[in-house]
């Protein structure tokens, strides 16, 4: 990886549990490759990336957009120092507007990130 390239992190809990991994490893393999795709495609873009892969959630919070057959899939994530994009949160999205609910539990592992990362 050059210097220029960014990374993919998926967020661990205290325990050392990647959530966003076992809600991705729960997606059947046509979902997982479609949302495999569009993490390659963010990771190129990064910053970049606009609509409509990505969104602006709030603050620092975005979410990779993908649909897969009937489903619609949400990945929460920010950019971090040194060139990191942090997925903290995924969720299959039912409703129109992105539920609140979600988006606190992004804002809450969001906040334990920094904390134990340290501020940006």
């Amino acid at each position: 990886m050059t210097e220029e390239e960014w990374s993919v992190v998926f967020y661990r809990d205290e325990h050392g549990a990647s959530p966003v991994r076992e809600f991705l490893r729960s997606l059947d393999d046509e979902a997982q490759a479609s949302i495999g795709w569009a993490i390659e495609q963010l990771r190129l873009r990064n910053v970049q990336a606009r609509a409509p892969l990505v969104r602006h959630l709030e603050d620092k919070l975005w979410e990779l957009r993908r649909e897969s057959k009937t489903n619609t899939y949400r990945l929460v994530h920010f950019f971090f120092t040194g060139r990191r994009i942090v997925f903290v949160h995924g969720f299959r999205k039912k409703t129109e507007k992105t539920p609140r609910q979600e988006i606190a539990i992004a804002r809450d592992r969001y906040a334990a990130f920094i904390q134990r990362e340290g501020a940006e």
